[in-house]
């Protein structure tokens, strides 16, 4: 069995590259057509494609068309440009919708086919294995056009019109015949030439042995064609031009052999070229992550040796997700090319500076005497990327957030180093925004706890550790119950209950509330109308809505499918949904509410007040109900300027027609603030807390209002 998979191996002759930008899709790939009888080879960037080209010997590509930094139509227009690998066929393979103008360029940078996802693995492998034989045959043909070109020596027509140099060499290593380009290359005549010893002209690789012993003789004497790939010849003005040679012999009775040399000066220029772009940001012209990792690694190497420190610094930009989805990528891009010119501007010039990311920028100040001197660096670029920009004829600023990494102090190796300045960068946005933060080692231990509680959320949804509590809303006016607010709990099987506050914004940065958003919507659904109230057809059901699942296009779907399965009248769903959700694209957010109104469920902003409390929006938006912030009702008895905005929020909700509810009640007095300005609803701690769904069953359908508590905290349930 080992002996049958060693000799499989052996026979993987050629190489298949796969070239996906996800994970997810390389894995899937790998899966298909690791078993083939080739060598599969899977890179996750066109940048990484093409250093692999370069290194290796590649038979068919499958391209991505769609990767950040270089598309697939730019891997595939480079490898065209390059002799190397101008013949490997190329398939296209696309995850999205193309429109036929997209497959046409596909074929024009000089794709063989073009398939869209999903796509029958048969017709795959069948097309491989076709494209693989394919190349085998070209490649085949063209060792036998080489071998038929170096018998035309003697025409005389061709070897005087031939690019390539082109020499005869008799067996005592001496030049019978060269051709005019092979004058050319070396800078002298064919007089020059003729008769001369052709070691003479060779600078590499080093020959330090006599005629008879060299590797040209001794493959000519076995009749062997002999190949140098990297040699350079010594022109007649003493210079070196690299060339590839290949020494054939010719027929016995000529006892010589014709040795030809190609130019790879064009070449090598190409590669350099290549190599360049393999570490080199296509849009800023900076390093990309790459390139910034091998500077990083010299720069260490070098502070390691004089004892010197150095500081580097990682900038995230404070805005750049509203520019690019309001303004459109075009506007971002020029955006991005602008920061990093003043970037550049600001350093020194042998300073380090990089591209990693979207909008994510890496510094390496080298030589760093104290420091106060990298704290300067930083404030210095805030303020140069901080300034008012007018792009397409629109206005708008921008701000920086960087986190500062020192070496030794804060690392000694490149992870080490950017882990500590990344973990610092988004500790200066918890800041607050448009400032700078060291790296300090207490970060590791928040950042532990972090990867803790978040492995503890996905134990937690694995073992169905969340419930749901349901927090009546109450008419002011008469006591009548509105309905209930579905609100998520998690309890701990270690720590006990974990507040809202801690999970929930974590369960949104991880989009792990994507795994949980189905579940609330049925168990909500399920509960509610199990609860079995009269008037059931009245209450109202509101379940929050984060801006992740805001943002998903099945929200709609998912919605109609949970009140088709429960029965549940869609005028008795309330979605909530947050300011900043509505705000994160406002053409995607009409849209939403649009089918969100055509189910028929009603709709509701959360926190109103706290967030952009745009009138315009408000005019603009399909909305049923404005919640005001908790944090307005506990100030409000004790702050003119609360008062006044829950005051105004109520009336503006009067005048448009919106319900108005007041979240956080917990006093008599604030409830009686409410009543004296016509607030509409309110629910709170005064009313009740979260309850659990038997207990929301058996909550009076109308309060007597004479009976509840002067205040009820939080802390009293």
């Amino acid at each position: 069995m080992a002996t049958l998979q060693k000799k499989r191996q052996v026979e993987r002759t050629q190489t298949l590259l796969v070239v996906d930008d996800r994970s997810e899709n390389l894995e899937a790939m790998q899966a298909l057509l690791e078993d083939g009888d080739w060598q599969l080879r899977c890179v996750s960037s066109g940048e990484a494609a093409l250093q692999c080209l370069l290194n290796e010997e590649v038979g068919l590509v499958l391209l991505d068309v769609q990767m950040p930094h270089m598309d697939g139509f730019e891997v595939a227009r480079l490898m065209r440009g390059n002799p190397r690998t101008r013949f490997i066929p190329i398939i296209f393979i696309s995850a999205i919708a193309q429109t036929e103008d997209a497959v046409l360029q596909g074929y024009a940078t000089g794709a063989v086919d073009f398939m869209l996802k999903p796509f029958d693995p048969k017709v795959l492998r069948h097309k491989i294995h076709s494209l693989l034989d394919h190349e085998r045959n070209r490649s085949e043909l063209q060792q036998l056009t080489q071998q038929l070109d170096s018998a035309r020596a003697f025409n005389a027509s061709v070897l005087d019109n031939a690019a390539e140099g082109i020499m005869v060499v008799g067996e005592d290593g001496l030049v019978r015949f060269a051709n005019p380009a092979m004058a050319q290359m070396l800078r002298c005549s064919v007089a020059e030439l003729q008769g001369s010893a052709l070691l003479s002209h060779l600078r590499s690789p080093e020959v330090d042995c006599e005629w008879h012993s060299s590797k040209f003789y001794r493959n000519w004497q076995q009749g062997k064609t002999y190949r140098v790939h990297e040699a350079s010849l010594r022109t007649g003005d003493g210079d070196s031009i690299p060339v590839a040679l290949s020494c054939s012999p010719l027929p016995k009775l000529q006892r010589a052999m014709v040795v030809l040399a190609l130019d790879m000066s064009v070449v090598r220029s190409l590669h350099t070229q290549l190599e360049s772009l393999a570490v080199t940001d296509p849009l800023t012209g900076l390093l990309n992550r790459r390139g910034f990792h091998k500077a990083l690694e010299a720069a260490l190497s070098r502070s390691g040796r004089s004892g010197q420190r150095l500081a580097l610094l990682y900038l995230d930009l404070d805005g750049f997700k509203r520019i690019n989805d309001s303004l459109g990528h075009g506007v971002g891009d020029q955006l991005l090319r602008r920061v990093g010119e003043q970037l550049k501007s600001s350093l020194r010039p042998y300073d380090t500076l990089a591209r990693v990311g979207g909008d994510e920028f890496t510094a390496v100040i080298d030589g760093l005497g104290h420091t106060e001197d990298a704290a300067r660096v930083a404030e210095k670029l805030i303020e140069q990327v901080s300034v008012r920009h007018s792009l397409n004829g629109v206005d708008f600023t921008i701000g920086a957030s960087v986190g500062i990494a020192c070496f030794p102090e804060c690392g000694q190796s490149v992870e080490s180093l950017l882990r500590a300045a990344d973990m610092a960068m988004y500790e200066a946005k918890r800041a607050g925004r448009q400032q700078y933060r060291f790296f300090l080692p207490e970060m590791n231990g928040r950042a532990r706890s972090r990867l803790m509680l978040e492995e503890s959320l996905r134990t937690a949804i694995d073992q169905d550790d969340f419930v749901l509590v349901y927090q009546p809303q109450v008419y002011l006016d008469s006591g009548r119950l509105r309905g209930f607010e579905a609100l998520l709990r998690w309890q701990h099987r270690v720590a006990g209950t974990v507040a809202p506050s801690v999970f929930i914004p974590l369960l949104e940065e991880t989009r792990l509330i994507n795994r949980l958003g189905d579940w609330i919507f049925r168990q909500g659904a399920r509960q509610f109308c199990g609860m079995g109230r009269p008037p059931a057809d009245e209450l109202v059901l509101s379940i929050n809505v984060s801006p992740v699942q805001f943002s998903m296009p099945q929200l709609v779907e998912d919605l109609g499918r949970v009140l088709d399965d429960y029965q549940l009248n869609p005028a008795q769903l309330e979605v909530e949904v947050t300011e900043s959700a509505l705000m994160q694209s406002l053409e995607n957010t009409q849209e939403q509410l649009r089918q969100l109104r055509l189910l028929g469920v009603k709709i509701a902003i959360d926190d109103f007040g706290t967030g952009y409390s745009s009138l315009a929006y408000l005019r603009h938006f399909e909305l049923d109900t404005l919640k005001i912030d908790r944090l307005f009702i506990a100030n409000m008895l004790d702050s003119p300027r609360d008062a006044a905005v829950v005051s105004t929020i109520i009336d503006l909700g009067r005048n448009l027609g919106l319900e108005v509810i007041a979240e956080g009640v917990e006093t008599a007095a604030q409830r009686e603030w409410l009543v004296e300005h016509q607030c509409p609803i309110m629910q709170g701690f005064l009313v009740a807390p979260g309850l659990a769904a038997d207990d929301a069953q058996a909550f009076p359908a109308q309060l007597d209002w004479n009976a509840l508590p002067r205040s009820a905290r939080p802390n009293d349930s």
